[in-house]
């Protein structure tokens, strides 16, 4: 198995497991990640997101958490996959199901250097948020807010003590 592949693997079976530490490792320092309500740049901003992730996770949600994924490719330089994820989004409580592909690239040492995640935005926002998602999930107003909360809370938790 290339070693790109490995770290896609090793990423994915942490996060079935919410293993934040884990996941956190699988990326280079000056990582870039991005997705529909985050764009993140170093090891700290997108560790801290999936510690806050998984954290929200396990506090109010690990009775429903199921991750699966599949179609992992990868070659020197580049690797894909593509992710499932059923969540309480505990911003609202409600049941996602969120199916959502991946694309990386890595440094020489197989770490990632990028990672981009794309889900339809609306199929999320109607799951995730119910009549304000259904109405306003196309617009860019709901996903500019969607994105403005995500970061607000994400500099709170990393300005919180880290045990």
């Amino acid at each position: 198995m290339n070693p790109n592949e490995q770290t896609i693997r090793r990423f994915y079976d942490a996060f079935a497991k919410l293993d934040a530490a884990t996941m956190a490792a699988c990326y280079a320092p000056d990582a870039a990640f991005d997705d529909e309500a985050f764009s993140l740049r170093g090891a700290r901003e997108i560790g801290g997101m999936w510690t806050m992730l998984c954290t929200a996770t396990q506090a109010k949600g690990a009775d429903v958490w199921r991750l699966s994924y599949r179609d992992v490719k990868a070659d020197a330089t580049r690797g894909q996959a593509h992710w499932d994820a059923h969540y309480r989004f505990s911003a609202t409580g409600r049941i996602v199901d969120n199916s959502i592909d991946a694309r990386f690239t890595f440094t020489p040492d197989g770490l990632i250097a990028v990672h981009r995640d794309s889900f339809p935005f609306w199929t999320w926002a109607r799951q995730a948020l119910g009549t304000p998602g259904l109405l306003l999930g196309w617009t860019p107003m709901l996903r500019n807010k969607v994105r403005a909360t995500a970061a607000t809370n994400l500099a709170a938790f990393l300005a919180r003590p880290q045990p």
